[in-house]
């Protein structure tokens, strides 16, 4: 998964991002008000940031490409870069070397950059580097694992975990009440439970599942990989002779997940996944098997944070935005991807 993207492949990812979750950011701007005369702050639109313009050079630095999800964040960045002709991007080695990125984010910013894109392999351990990038005024856009404190960013950008869990959680109990369960089994594969992002999603699903009288049933945490996935699901099917519903948090983990409900020859419950694979949306647009939908966390994220970084290294604001400045806070939407609506995301996903 860490091949160079065609350029059909790179044309596919930039289409992806741009006109997807990105498109807010890499439309067109102007920081002049629409009608001067008016004492209301009306939006502007128009203008030209699509249009060449002040050469950026932007760093990236992101966790190493062992995961389909991953993988996708730095090829979105990659093809993002490729797509502006002012834009000249830096990648360092994808690494889970703490230490490591933390020389690399350095010898960055040694090199010179503009600005400076950060998926950090853990937030906490390289909040006090970016923070120090910050302040040599060069602005760090924070990609999803967030630091410990804004001042170690100008921007996050990042899903909303906590949503992704309540949006699966409503979408069962939705198919649960129109299939007339009263008392459905509901079963949760998650992802490591030691992180937070983990802990958001179970109690997002949780949450939402008590709004609508139902509750989660077996429970089992993997490791975001295919092989977890599968061992885990395992376990969970053999305690349990019946289940109506089953979330699985991630689409990578969800390859394992469904090879073990094959294995088992279950097919009584609908599956929801998570993240948004093109394998999963393959199989729920074919809709032959279990897996029924999945709801978004999106690696276009990686796209829009390089068209934040060459806006904020032009000093420009955000298309159709009546500020002037782009907001310090952006959280992606982690939609539901159904059969009947699944064509409308397909450009957006990964490969696991």
């Amino acid at each position: 998964m860490s091949h160079d993207p065609s350029l059909a492949r790179r044309r596919f990812l930039f289409g992806a991002s741009a006109l997807g979750a990105s498109a807010l950011v890499v439309g067109c701007t102007s920081n002049e008000p629409a009608n001067a005369g008016n004492d209301g702050q009306v939006a502007a639109g128009g203008g030209d940031n699509d249009q060449p313009g002040k050469e950026v050079t932007i760093g990236f630095s992101a966790p190493a490409a062992d995961h389909g999800w991953i993988a996708a964040i730095t090829k979105n960045a990659q093809a993002q870069s490729e797509a502006f002709e002012d834009v000249t991007l830096k990648a360092t080695e994808g690494t889970n070397d703490v230490n490591q990125q933390i020389a690399q984010v350095e010898s960055l910013v040694n090199e010179g950059v503009d600005v400076l894109v950060i998926l950090p392999f853990d937030g906490k351990a390289l909040t006090a580097t970016a923070q120090e990038v910050m302040d040599k005024d060069i602005p760090v856009i924070n990609l999803d694992r967030v630091f410990d404190t804004p001042l170690a960013y100008r921007t996050w950008i990042g899903g909303d975990n906590y949503r992704m869990g309540v949006n699966a959680g409503n979408y069962i109990a939705e198919q649960m009440k129109a299939k007339s369960v009263a008392s459905p089994i509901i079963g949760e594969v998650a992802g490591i439970d030691s992180l937070p992002l983990t802990q958001e999603r179970s109690k997002g699903f949780k949450d939402a599942l008590a709004r609508n009288g139902f509750k989660v049933g077996p429970r089992v945490a993997a490791e975001f990989t295919a092989e977890s996935g599968e061992k885990q699901t395992a376990n969970l099917l053999q305690g349990a002779t019946r289940l109506d519903a089953l979330w699985n948090h991630d689409d990578d983990q969800g390859i394992g997940v469904m090879a073990a409900i094959d294995s088992a020859s279950r097919s009584e419950f609908i599956m929801l996944g998570g993240a948004g694979s093109r394998d999963m949306m393959d199989r729920i647009k074919a809709d032959n098997t279990v897996i029924k939908a999945t709801v978004l966390y999106s690696p276009s994220m990686a796209s829009t944070s390089i068209s934040l970084a060459r806006l904020l290294g032009q000093n420009k604001g955000v298309a159709d935005f009546a500020e002037h400045e782009i907001p310090a806070f952006i959280t992606t939407y982690s939609a539901v991807v159904t059969k009947e609506n699944v064509d409308s995301y397909l450009d957006i996903g990964f490969d696991s």
